[in-house]
């Protein structure tokens, strides 16, 4: 059976560290005596010993490794390089598969999206707006909630990283902030870590490189002026238009 997940899926869905050392696992030769059974993988991963690994087709993340973290219900490497493999079956990963982006960067780049370009970036923005979702499960679940805000917040970040700068992008950018901003102070999201707010700062601070680069940015920043948020996030790109209607 084909994973129904893919390596977008794995990338997002695992924490930098993990991810870079299943990437090394793969790319090794690691990955051996692939298994593949019904809605299953297994295959014995060699690390500081070998470790027989078995996950689930159907979902990221389910399976089983007899590896010190594995044995403890956490995502090991082990599962994650059998699950890389289980995508690419063995194939080569691209430098951009194999690539994390944790935060939020200026691509530096002028311009605009074309009409097409705009709508598939806003398709893909409400996509990774899901994985930012109300918190309503048993105390058990608290920790595959937080991997779900992480993975939300890294999707939004490879998104945000590929924009060019201009206006329409500034405008896009502030129209998330807020959508985030509706999320936490009215949609049921709890950010006890802070995953979402500290992503909310990096795009404030990723706007604040935009004004910088293109003043016509700072007409997006209009509509934050007398805006109460909840946590005062807008406090600095609002500065940037007082400042501006002051010259």
């Amino acid at each position: 059976m084909k994973p129904s997940f893919d390596i977008d899926k794995i990338k997002y869905a695992t924490d930098q560290p993990t991810y870079e050392k299943a990437v090394g696992l793969y790319e090794s030769g690691k990955v051996t005596r692939v298994k593949e059974g019904f809605g299953s993988y297994s295959a014995v991963v060699i690390g500081t010993h070998p470790y027989h690994v078995s996950i689930e087709a159907r979902r990221f993340g389910f399976g089983d490794c007899d590896c010190y973290l594995g044995q403890r219900d956490t995502l090991c490497k082990h599962i994650v390089a059998l699950s890389i493999y289980a995508v690419m079956n063995g194939k080569k990963l691209s430098d951009e598969d194999k690539t994390q982006v944790v935060s939020p960067t200026c691509s530096e780049n002028p311009g605009e999206l074309s009409k097409e370009e705009l709508s598939e970036t806003k398709k893909a923005i409400t996509l990774a707006m899901r994985y930012i979702k109300p918190y309503k499960g048993p105390s058990r679940l608290w920790f595959s909630y937080q991997n779900s805000l992480d993975e939300g917040c890294a999707r939004l970040a490879k998104i945000a990283s590929d924009l060019p700068v201009s206006g329409q992008t500034a405008k896009l950018l502030v129209d998330l902030l807020l959508r985030l901003d509706r999320k936490l102070c009215a949609g049921g999201v709890d950010d006890s870590n802070g995953t979402v707010g500290g992503f909310m700062y990096e795009l404030v601070e990723l706007l604040q490189e935009y004004a910088k680069l293109d003043s016509k940015c700072i007409k997006a920043f209009k509509k934050l002026c007398g805006k109460e948020t909840c946590f005062g996030w807008e406090e600095p790109l609002a500065r940037i238009v007082d400042e501006g209607l002051g010259d």
